[in-house]
């Protein structure tokens, strides 16, 4: 993949829709959360039209505040899963990626400062709306040595909601796929923030 990754949210839809560029301009994924299910269902395609799905993402319970999501790929084979770390996220967001039983990397906000001052910045009349253009959260994807090997970064925008994926260091095809399907859902849980 040609790195930075451009993710962008769909302004204008009922149901939440990703499109992920990389910098070439080449479409990436294009990702659908299904509406009014009470099990997470999450299909990442290979095309806007979303005629080719690659990748499932299933929650393992109905709604919880700390449910595992599985991945798959389009035959049903386990890619991995990420999992919230409950109670400890309320602070500071963080994710713990598994790959079978065993938490290989994790994903965690730089800054739970700035979803704090981005509320109190979002109730400010009129300004508020401009707290898009000011704070703006970033979250690392590290190895459980604190390795850094992802950053996923908040664009400034007005209305719409962009993001840049940068790669740090070297990651292995089916840790790429786990880092990214990870992103997307912690994006998806997140979206409340920033």
């Amino acid at each position: 993949m040609q790195y930075p990754l451009e993710l962008t949210f769909k302004l204008w839809a009922f149901a939440p829709q990703i499109s992920v560029i990389d910098n070439q301009g080449n479409f990436v994924f294009y990702v659908k959360q299904k509406l009014f299910k009470l099990k997470e269902a999450i299909t990442v395609f290979a095309d806007a039209e979303r005629n080719n799905p690659l990748h499932y993402i299933k929650a393992d319970r109905i709604i919880d505040f700390s449910a595992s999501y599985d991945f798959t790929d389009s035959n049903g084979t386990y890619i991995g899963a990420v999992k919230r770390r409950g109670l400890k996220s309320l602070w500071r967001a963080r994710y713990d990626i598994f790959d079978g039983e065993t938490s290989t990397l994790y994903i965690q906000e730089k800054n739970p400062w700035v979803k704090v001052m981005d509320a109190l910045f979002a109730e400010i009349p009129i300004v508020g709306i401009f707290s898009g253009y000011v704070f703006n959260p970033v979250y690392l994807v590290s190895r459980t040595d604190g390795t850094v090997v992802m950053r996923l970064e908040k664009i400034s925008s007005f209305l719409s909601r962009k993001f840049t994926i940068k790669a740090v260091d070297q990651l292995s095809d089916r840790e790429e796929k786990q880092v990214l399907l990870s992103l997307i859902m912690m994006l998806l849980l997140e979206k409340t923030r920033g």
